[in-house]
């Protein structure tokens, strides 16, 4: 049941940020909003259910994107292996960690794609607008990151109350 609501969520995200972001100047240059999701999967969340959000989404924004098939699952898996690794070192809850895990995520995103560019073209000049565009996620991320993490958590918080409920009453 908790795979509806990722899925809704996730769906969600990506209709708004295809449809309606690009029409929006001040979200022009804003980061992949399902990184915090997966950011939020990642810490707080098991591994087969991650793993398996991962890999829908990934290859559904693959085939949005087209780009090179598997960008997008590379991101995520490396984005979420990294969220994992942090629990290990860090409590997942402490603000320095939630203000700095999304924006890590944009980052280490936008270095595959970079480095994916890279050896697809043979080249290695980076633009100064590349740099800017990149810096401007970044920062985005740092404010915005935090708040999506909460949201997340939240509403899987009211997600899961709500389904006891239902479980409660069903075995009434």
């Amino acid at each position: 049941m908790t795979q509806c609501l990722y899925i809704c969520i996730c769906l969600g995200m990506i209709i708004f940020q295809s449809a309606i972001m690009p029409h929006i100047p001040l979200f022009d240059s804003f980061y992949d909003l399902l990184i915090p999701f997966i950011v939020y999967i990642g810490l707080f969340r098991t591994f087969h259910e991650g793993l398996a959000v991962i890999i829908l989404f990934g290859f559904v924004m693959d085939n949005l994107s087209g780009g090179p098939l598997g960008l997008y699952i590379t991101s995520y898996f490396w984005i979420f292996i990294t969220a994992r690794w942090i629990i290990k070192l860090f409590h997942a809850r402490h603000t320095l960690i939630l203000l700095f895990v999304v924006a890590a995520g944009v980052l280490m995103q936008n270095l595959i794609f970079i480095g994916s560019l890279a050896i697809i073209t043979q080249g290695s000049k980076f633009s100064e607008s590349a740099i800017k565009i990149v810096s401007t996620q970044v920062l985005w991320a740092m404010i915005t990151g935090p708040l999506f993490l909460i949201f997340f958590d939240f509403a899987h918080q009211r997600w899961d109350k709500w389904l006891d409920r239902l479980k409660a009453e069903r075995d009434r």
